[in-house]
């Protein structure tokens, strides 16, 4: 039971140790100002926009390609 008891607290003392680490790392982050972020949001979602309308696109041709060959 002692045995049980010291690796539990080995267990925290560990998770102690890597949540200070990830504080440190999380502090070092460049992170974007509002314009910045503004930007880069408007750009995914344009290039997402556009991979959406190529692949309907070319899912409405290989349909209609289909439909000509199937008939």
């Amino acid at each position: 039971m002692a045995a049980q008891a010291d690796s539990n607290k080995g267990a925290f003392k560990k998770m102690k140790t890597y949540f200070k680490g990830v504080k440190a790392e999380v502090k070092k982050v460049n992170w974007p100002n509002k314009k910045e972020l503004i930007n880069h949001t408007a750009v995914v979602i344009a290039l997402c926009t556009i991979v959406a309308l190529i692949i309907w696109l070319f899912d409405t041709l290989v349909k209609g390609l289909l439909s000509f060959i199937i008939g």
